[in-house]
């Protein structure tokens, strides 16, 4: 069943400026809690206002959530949070990417700041949960304890970067827009009956810290500026330059400045990502298929699973499911065997377990194995 609370909880709600968390607090409001909102300060030089729908934690948005916390008529503050977020976050992004890795800042941030020293916060000052405007559902099972699943509709589900919460983080987390059947238009709609002005606000899109979208530019910003290195091919051939391992991410097809097409005339794609020698080799499409990989660091949302077992598997945000067979060895490192293979895997990313809805954990790629080829000559 879907948890519920039999007393008025007090509880803060993370508003982060946008519709989601506007309506979540509001309903949380609506539903008899104590509710009080908090715009996290996650910049330490935020800008007055956002480029369209790229960027968030600005001064805008700390202004949005304010309008919205005295509409829905609950008290509201601004926590200051940036230097947690630049150390847990932004550098350990740009350190990821450093390593020839890809990260998911998101998931990191939930993590580190929303569901770590956000609570941690609201437990010390006597709050019972945080409230957040994510698709997602906390389930309440038969023997007490607390399931995270996904959202009654999968369009919206963001179950994904939540799969790093632990049983404990769950037991205090409120999710009210992950059991709602309807589309985004119709949250706004509601938002604009509850006289939110964020009714009509874009939703915020790429990774929050990196405002233009060009990571690339904030990434060779950081680690030095432009560092040429040598594109190759499988064989070790050279095809081309680049301006910088960092700015390529595996099974990545445009801006690789190839000088001549491949000998097949096919399109080829970033199959790994050398930080150490600065190179990139790229490959056919097939070269991306991935049969099995191992991750690392693994977080379970309940008890950790006993023995290999079938599940789904989620590898990116927006991505569809895949079956799987999955063990954890010497309580450290999960084995995952794909049914079918899979294309554009990346050390550094997600992988999310699934027993039907219900997440049973996550953990960070550390390797891949890719399918043997069989190449004619």
């Amino acid at each position: 069943m879907t948890q519920t609370s039999q007393r008025p909880l007090r509880v803060l709600a993370a508003m982060s400026g946008g519709v989601d968390s506007a309506v979540a607090a509001a309903r949380a409001a609506e539903a008899g809690h104590d509710v009080t909102g908090v715009h996290l300060a996650l910049s330490a030089n935020p800008q007055s206002f956002r480029t369209g729908a790229r960027g968030c934690c600005t001064i805008e948005d700390s202004r949005d959530a304010r309008r919205a916390a005295d509409v829905i008529g609950i008290p509201f503050y601004v926590w200051d949070l940036a230097e947690r977020f630049r150390e847990d976050v932004v550098d350990d992004f740009v350190a990821e990417y450093e390593a020839g890795r890809t990260p998911n800042p998101c998931l990191r941030c939930n993590e580190k700041i929303k569901f770590a020293a956000l609570l941690d916060k609201a437990l010390a000052l006597g709050f019972d949960a945080v409230c957040t405007g994510h698709y997602a559902t906390v389930v309440l099972a038969e023997d007490g304890s607390r399931e995270l699943h996904r959202a009654s509709d999968m369009a919206k589900d963001q179950s994904y970067v939540l799969g790093v919460l632990d049983e404990k983080q769950l037991a205090h987390a409120m999710f009210p827009l992950g059991d709602t059947l309807t589309t985004k238009d119709e949250i706004r709609a509601e938002a604009e009956r509850r006289g939110l002005a964020v009714a009509k606000k874009p939703d915020s899109h790429d990774i929050c810290f990196i405002a233009d979208g060009d990571t690339q530019g904030f990434l060779a910003n950081r680690l030095g500026g432009p560092a040429e290195g040598d594109i190759l091919d499988e064989t070790g051939t050279k095809l081309g330059t680049h301006d910088g391992a960092f700015g390529f991410t595996i099974g990545q097809r445009k801006g690789l400045k190839i000088g001549h097409p491949a000998p097949d005339g096919k399109p080829r794609y970033v199959l790994d990502i050398s930080p150490v020698n600065n190179t990139v080799t790229v490959g056919p499409v097939e070269a991306l298929d991935v049969t099995s990989l191992t991750a690392i660091k693994p977080r379970w949302c309940g008890t950790p699973p006993s023995g290999p077992g079938s599940y789904t598997a989620q590898l990116r945000a927006h991505g569809g499911e895949t079956e799987v067979t999955a063990e954890l060895v010497d309580g450290s490192e999960l084995h995952v065997t794909f049914t079918e293979p899979v294309r554009g895997v990346a050390p550094g990313q997600a992988v999310v377990l699934y027993d039907g809805t219900r997440v049973v954990g996550s953990a960070t790629i550390a390797t891949t194995a890719r399918r043997e080829r069989v190449t004619a000559g």
